[in-house]
Formats: structure tokens, sequence, C-alpha cells
């Protein structure tokens, strides 16, 4: 059961524009800048990126249907921002259960578990155009 619509409210609301503040810097935070499929609007959303052998895992703690990976999914461009590096991402890879539970630490597997969140996306580093 990804976290309930109402927490996303407020999150969006209070948590993410502070938690946005360090998310460039402080690992395992990262900022994921995409843009909207239909509006063209730039987006900048506060994550969770764990380093894989094709780039990042992010734990799907809201859903498998959040607005930035459907974006992405889409073929905008995005890029995702790490200890205040920039890398572009692109193609992600959904991951369901024990597939994209091993992506991410031992920590945040047992995190994912009490929430029961068991889907994980991989987006790979690629080639800016």
């Amino acid at each position: 059961m990804p976290i309930p619509h109402w927490v996303t409210a407020v999150n969006r609301r209070f948590t993410n524009p502070l938690l946005g503040r360090l998310s460039d810097d402080v690992a395992p935070f990262a900022t994921l800048h995409h843009v909207g499929r239909a509006s063209g609007r730039r987006y900048r959303t506060p994550i969770m990126a764990f380093p894989t052998a094709r780039g990042f895992a992010v734990a799907l703690t809201y859903g498998p249907d959040v607005q930035w990976l459907r974006n992405i999914e889409a073929g905008q461009p995005a890029r995702l921002v790490r200890r205040r590096r920039v890398y572009a991402v692109a193609h992600p890879v959904r991951h369901h259960g024990e597939d994209g539970l091993r992506l991410v630490p031992p920590w945040t597997r047992a995190a994912l578990g009490l929430m029961h969140v068991d889907d994980v996306v991989e987006l790979d580093v690629v080639d800016p155009d």
C-alpha cells in the first residue's frame, strides 16, 4: 500500500519545499527535474535515488502512477541531481517485488516493507542530447 493521497498533498505543500533545499546535496536524496508531458511545465521533485549498474533506483513510495514517472516514460527530458552532480536520465524500467527491492540498500528494503511498498523504478543514466 503506497503512501495515502492526503499525505501526498501535505508533502507537496510543506515537506517537498523543505526537502528540496537539501536534496541536491545530501545522499541518498536527489532532485529529479522533469517536464510535464501535456503542460510542458518544468518540475523539481525531491526523491531518494540509489546508484545501480545502469543508473539509479527509486522506490515508488507514492505508488506506480506518479506523474514524474509518467512524464519520463512519455519521453520527456529528465535529469537527476545527486550530491551536486547532474545526470541525464531516461528509459525507466519498472520492477515489482524482490526484483526491484534488490536494487535498494537493506535499510531501505526494511522501511519499504513496513510501508508495504515493493515497486521500484530503475532510471538509466544517458548521454545528454
